[in-house]
């Protein structure tokens, strides 16, 4: 079924619209949040509410690429569940990992201005992943998005962990730079 067929059973609060959507886009969904929350049960978790998330949030949004959107979900719910997780318990993982790689580039905050800032900040790092040329985009997606570790990234793309760790050290610093030409910093 196609991605606008199914958002219009949404708008039309068709329960059909969750088997379809789980049927198109539940093996996605799922790797995302396995990849990030490293276990079956909160991947299925995560997957669940991203359902219940995208009932909810349909009747105002018509999503145009719907993969996108549910895969964002997804991946936000699977980060929000990491982050529960090691606020009992410290420990390792690629979540904390790679976001920890980001944190020199990328400002944070929670007062109304900073708000318009983080979407400033959101359009910026967009423009800046469309910048990058193909294969250094997909490492920084992988690794920044999916949360991929650099050795998966590496056999994937057939290049030496080296190679990866390189590209997304040279990525980061033009990010820095972007965001500092912006203002952002």
């Amino acid at each position: 079924m196609e991605d606008a067929a199914i958002v219009d059973l949404y708008w039309q609060r068709s329960d059909r619209a969750l088997s379809e959507t789980d049927k198109k886009y539940g093996r996605y969904c799922h790797s995302i949040a396995y990849r990030i929350c490293g276990a079956v049960e909160d991947a299925e978790e995560c997957v669940n509410d991203t359902w219940l998330r995208a009932w909810n949030s349909m009747p105002t949004e018509r999503p145009s690429v719907l993969g996108a959107f549910l895969g964002r979900i997804t991946r936000n719910l699977a980060l929000d569940r990491i982050k529960a997780r090691n606020t009992v318990k410290r420990g390792g993982g690629q979540a904390p990992l790679a976001l920890s790689e980001l944190e020199d580039c990328i400002p944070g905050g929670t007062s109304p201005e900073q708000a318009v800032e983080e979407k400033e900040l959101e359009a910026v790092i967009g423009r800046f992943v469309a910048s990058l040329p193909k294969t250094e985009r997909i490492v920084f997606v992988q690794r920044y998005f999916y949360l991929i570790p650099i050795d998966e990234i590496s056999r994937e793309l057939g290049f030496h962990p080296g190679k990866v760790k390189s590209m997304l050290f040279r990525s980061r610093k033009k990010l820095r730079a972007a965001l500092e030409k912006e203002g952002l910093s």
